[in-house]
């Protein structure tokens, strides 16, 4: 599907010229590209790169990749939905992980905002690699408009696109994440014996004008934290498998170190539902909140429990 520009208003083939060229300073990091666009709908897609594999065994990208691509889809898909530009904020997001992606291969997206208020934005999106009809991944969303004053279509300050860092995993000296470029990638490592931590650095902003941390980095880091956290609770010797995830941002994330609590609601035969809480200052002001499921590998199924 192509563009349409006999249907399209002068508005908006000059908003999508300035979502171009003033993008989140880590979807540009990260080389999320805007595809093709209509009124209300973005095509976008992530070419592989090996920082994004979840597991090197796997070479399959993480599942926090999925969600930083899909939630700033959405919010193009916003963006391109009314004439008015302003500043949106994900206020809710849920992905659904249908099936395996293939490994070292690109992602795409079409995210469609399907219903637009005064105030809120709703958001319909896939994640796919040969076919959209053969989603690797399904999400809905929640945007709000107006949510603050910054606006990054029409910013005019100098933003440092051309500074960012290279595209990196560095090592991790713990060996948490030995095998798992993408964690290290964000730089997530253990604060204490049962709280983990994303150090802040620059890369890991999405509104360069407040700042603020990118909603989907946010996100990926409560997954991870969830992984890791069920991982160890469990005793499993493989990491479960996500499938599905809601996320609720409840406070703008601050260029601060980021810190995520981790529990366990209900451990069945197959599957474990966790909840986790993102926080920087103190854990009574949580910036986002997660529920969701797990699957188990069916050797690690604990024998005793009770059955989901």
């Amino acid at each position: 599907m192509q563009n349409s520009p006999s249907a399209a208003a002068p508005w908006f083939e000059a908003k999508l010229q300035r979502i171009r060229h003033r993008r989140s300073l880590h979807g540009t990091l990260v080389g999320l590209q805007l595809d093709h666009a209509e009124p209300a709908q973005a095509w976008t897609v992530l070419p592989f790169h090996p920082v994004f594999v979840g597991d090197d065994a796997s070479g399959v990208m993480h599942g926090g990749v999925v969600t930083i691509m899909l939630d700033e889809s959405c919010g193009m898909a916003v963006q391109l939905a009314a004439e008015a530009t302003g500043a949106i904020a994900t206020l809710d997001l849920r992905i659904d992980y249908l099936r395996p992606a293939a490994p070292r291969q690109a992602i795409r997206a079409h995210a469609h905002c399907y219903r637009l208020t005064r105030s809120i934005a709703f958001v319909r999106a896939t994640a796919y690699q040969d076919s959209e009809e053969v989603p690797v991944a399904s999400a809905t969303a929640i945007f709000m408009l107006g949510a603050n004053r910054s606006d990054m279509l029409r910013q005019t300050s100098k933003v440092p696109y051309d500074q960012l860092p290279p595209l990196e995993a560095p090592a991790d000296p713990t060996g948490l994440f030995e095998r798992n470029p993408y964690p290290r990638f964000l730089g997530i490592r253990y604060a204490d014996a049962d709280t983990l931590m994303m150090p802040y650095q620059p890369k890991l902003i999405g509104n360069p004008i407040l700042p603020a941390l990118h909603g989907g980095v946010i996100g990926a880091f409560l997954e991870t934290a969830a992984v890791v956290e069920v991982g160890r609770e469990m005793a499993l010797s493989d990491a479960p498998k996500p499938i599905g995830l809601t996320v609720n941002y409840l406070r703008s994330g601050r260029p601060l170190d980021t810190y995520a609590k981790v529990s366990i609601v209900k451990q069945g035969r197959r599957v474990v539902a966790f909840e986790a809480q993102a926080y920087q200052s103190t854990p009574n002001e949580p910036i986002a909140s997660c529920y969701g499921h797990f699957m188990l590998r069916r050797d690690e199924v604990p024998a005793a429990s009770e059955a989901i």
